[in-house]
């Protein structure tokens, strides 16, 4: 990102009044592939391409901010690699992971023989790494440069070793196990997100991303989720600190403060309104437009309506980052995000 978009996020982060609301939104392989119509293989295995991509979309719409911004990831594969997951590549969609745990029962014997993932040396981590190495001095030449790192977080990582149903169960039939698989995640995140950093230098910001934390209850969260995520976000002094998490469950909210991050990207399912009020106003919402059924599926008229009423809830630019509620869909259209642009413009 630019000089001035990286100022505008700070601005944000620590609620400063900006000229006008910004407009954020996280993009990924998801999207960026499909839009310009090149291959996924491509865009993850061709550094040309895959640059090429970033400054045509950045060309595109450089009133946009995303983040984390030249984002070198293979959909969510990286972080579970590195414990032996084996990875499907496919030409126009993202990889699926196969779990290596098929059962909750299986969780024990797991733990046994597992070893720390090291970000440096295992699964795909180390290509990220290299790849950062050699496309940073491109970006930089560019006028732009990399602020943010970015991790799937624990518990995503974990259901990508046992799938979402046998997490969950073994939540509540093997919860010791459960705690130290976490143990083994966390640890991992903070290896990444350090690993990231001492590769790409000058970062000031972290985005962890982890939507099965919404599928617990607030008891479990408190019990299992809340202290893994507080070990993240303390462990790194920054002056950025953005979560997201779009899964339709809101118990957890009113913790948030707690865990020192500044910026929240939540689900388009929760009123805007009523995630400030649980919020307490202390952390900058990031969003919440819906992804599918709007920003790519919608009408112009529906993006306008839906723009409108976010920015209704906030009477200064302040505390408020338009984007989506959650990540860039497959299929979202440039004129709904030049509808955004505009929408906010006639503010």
């Amino acid at each position: 990102m630019t000089e001035r978009q990286w100022q505008i996020l700070l601005d944000c982060a620590h609620f400063k009044e900006t000229d006008e609301v910004p407009i954020a939104l996280i993009v990924d392989s998801p999207w960026i592939p499909g839009f310009l119509g090149i291959s996924h293989l491509e865009f993850y295995a061709i550094p040309d391409i895959w640059i090429s991509a970033y400054f045509e979309i950045k060309r595109r719409f450089p009133q946009v901010i995303f983040i984390p911004d030249f984002w070198v990831e293979y959909g969510m594969a990286q972080e579970p690699s590195g414990f032996g997951t084996k990875i499907v590549f496919n030409k126009n969609s993202t990889p699926n992971i196969e779990p290596i745990i098929t059962s909750a029962d299986d969780l024990g014997e797991f733990l046994t023989g597992v070893k720390q993932p090291d970000p440096k040396t295992d699964g795909l981590m180390p290509l990220v790494l290299e790849l950062y190495r050699y496309l940073n001095p491109r970006i930089i030449k560019s006028g732009e440069m990399i602020k943010i790192v970015a991790s799937r977080g624990p518990f995503a990582i974990a259901s990508h070793l046992m799938g979402v149903s046998e997490l969950l169960i073994a939540v509540k039939v093997y919860p010791k196990e459960v705690k130290r698989l976490v143990s083994i995640t966390t640890r991992l995140v903070i290896d990444w997100l350090e690993a990231q950093i001492e590769v790409l230098k000058g970062i000031e910001g972290i985005l962890v991303l982890d939507d099965i934390i919404g599928f617990f209850s607030e008891e479990d969260y408190l019990e299992f989720c809340h202290p893994s995520l507080k070990e993240i976000f303390y462990h790194f002094d920054l002056p950025v600190k953005i979560y997201h998490n779009d899964t339709n469950n809101p118990v957890h909210y009113r913790h948030l403060p707690d865990l020192g991050i500044n910026i929240f990207n939540f689900t388009h399912l929760q009123d805007i309104k009523t995630v400030k009020e649980l919020t307490q106003g202390k952390v900058c919402l990031m969003g919440n437009i819906p992804p599918l059924e709007v920003l790519a599926n919608g009408t112009e008229e529906d993006v306008k309506r839906i723009a409108g009423y976010i920015l209704s809830n906030f009477t200064h630019n302040r505390g408020i980052i338009l984007s989506a509620g959650g990540g860039t869909s497959p299929g979202t259209p440039e004129r709904n995000i030049k509808v955004l642009i505009e929408t906010v413009k006639r503010r």
